[in-house]
């Protein structure tokens, strides 16, 4: 890790400066400090495109890097939109961006397409930040660059206080950004999540530089930018996720899961609110196991007894007619098997196989062990599985290396792993009878 000493903060804004912090008089030595206020205070959302342009002004005459955060209503709302937009940049200070009074932000994108966008858990917020019209160009991502180095806790609360000194509280990390107005506490809550943003940068990448992971982390971050307006994949059978759905047996009751799962979801799209707030998960599955055919019946099982809930009981009674009402060969059939089984069914189905993916496994842990990464960071667990469960007919660190990139694996994954893995791929030979 590292041992230079962490950034301090002043008490006071400093409107003149985008430099660190200073800690107040006699807490040098203490813990961590508390951080409850951005440098320049709290900044109002901006809402009106004369706002915006201003700001737009205003970022493309910034330096350095680009802070950027989005805040969403996961769990609260149906889509995964953004609810706000927090920047920061050097010469700027801190902006906060309401985007739903905006049409998109492609005017605030072309300002800034020259410079580096700073990130924690970039994945995360790509894809609300692509549907305003906002790609990175560049990126770091401070909390994969933290898996990288090795860093055991990666939230960006724990690498703050422990590379910056400094404490971040996360009381609204689950709040319903989708509120009008934004709270004071919010507001100034998301305006710190960027307030160190770059100075956390920096600190991870001097780590990954001392590692020689530098050119790693380009590598990932190039990843990201090429996906980060890439459409989500679409699942097929969505309602096979429900929670719960292990319980249901035959393709009857199954039917009943699917059809509660689309009426649920499509009341859902409609209010703009979490599938689970309409209905639980939970009450899907009571449903599908009892069959309730009237609402006294329905209103009896768990889950069922909100009031909004219950409002919506003709909705689920005709979900589960039309599902009753199917003949035999609509009934939900199983799908092929995309890939190879889940783990747990290989000794059953393929000994010789589940012995070749414990090796394989083998190599991984001993590999990341010794570059001090996570094994899921040195390679995709998934890829592994189709190695061990289809290895190529020839075995050979080049040909593992091809499978390994033809499933996106990066190129300094495949120098660190796919001589390890061609050693221990080919079965060892029968034992004589």
């Amino acid at each position: 890790m590292t041992d230079e000493a962490p950034q301090h903060r002043r008490d006071t804004p400093d409107h003149d400066e985008d430099g660190p912090h200073d800690v107040p008089p006699g807490q040098e030595s203490g813990g961590p400090v508390l951080l409850t206020a951005p440098r320049e205070g709290t900044p109002r959302p901006v809402e009106t495109h004369d706002e915006l342009a201003e700001v737009v002004a205003r970022m493309a005459a910034g330096t350095g890097p680009l802070a950027v955060d989005a805040e969403r209503a996961s769990g609260y709302r149906y889509t995964q939109r953004a609810y706000l937009i927090q920047l920061r940049r050097q010469g700027t200070g801190t902006v906060l961006i309401d985007p739903l009074p905006l049409d998109d932000l492609r005017t605030l994108d072309a300002a800034l397409a020259d410079c580096e966008w700073v990130l924690h858990a970039a994945s995360q917020d790509l894809a609300c930040l692509a549907e305003l019209g906002m790609k990175p160009r560049r990126l770091f991502d401070t909390e994969l660059a933290a898996r990288l180095a090795g860093f055991e806790r990666v939230g960006l609360a724990a690498l703050t206080e422990q590379l910056l000194g400094f404490a971040l509280e996360k009381h609204h990390s689950a709040a319903d950004w989708s509120t009008r107005p934004l709270p004071e506490s919010w507001l100034t809550y998301a305006a710190l999540d960027v307030e160190l943003l770059t100075d956390l940068r920096d600190r991870l990448a001097a780590e990954l530089e001392s590692q020689g992971k530098a050119g790693w982390a380009a590598e990932e971050f190039a990843a990201l930018v090429a996906s980060a307006d890439r459409p989500p994949r679409v699942r097929p059978d969505p309602w096979r996720r429900t929670s719960g759905i292990h319980r249901i047996r035959g393709a009857r009751a199954q039917s009943r899961v699917r059809a509660l799962w689309y009426a649920r979801d499509g009341v859902a799209a409609r209010r703009d609110s979490a599938p689970g707030r309409v209905l639980p998960d939970s009450a899907i599955i009571a449903a599908a196991e009892r069959d309730p055919k009237d609402e006294r019946a329905l209103l009896a099982l768990a889950g069922f007894g909100g009031r909004s809930v219950r409002r919506l009981a003709r909705i689920w009674l005709d979900a589960l007619d039309e599902a009753r009402a199917l003949p035999d060969d609509a009934l939900p059939v199983s799908q092929p098997m995309e890939g190879p089984p889940p783990p747990h069914r290989w000794a059953e189905r393929d000994p010789v196989a589940a012995n070749r993916l414990a090796r394989c496994r083998q190599v991984v842990i001993a590999t990341a062990q010794e570059h001090n990464l996570p094994p899921e960071n040195l390679i995709s667990p998934d890829f592994v599985r189709r190695l061990a469960w289809t290895p190529p007919e020839e075995i050979n660190p080049d040909t593992v290396g091809g499978m390994l990139r033809g499933l996106s694996a990066r190129a300094w994954q495949v120098s660190l792993i796919a001589e390890g893995l061609a050693e221990v791929l080919p079965d060892p030979p029968a034992d004589p009878i």
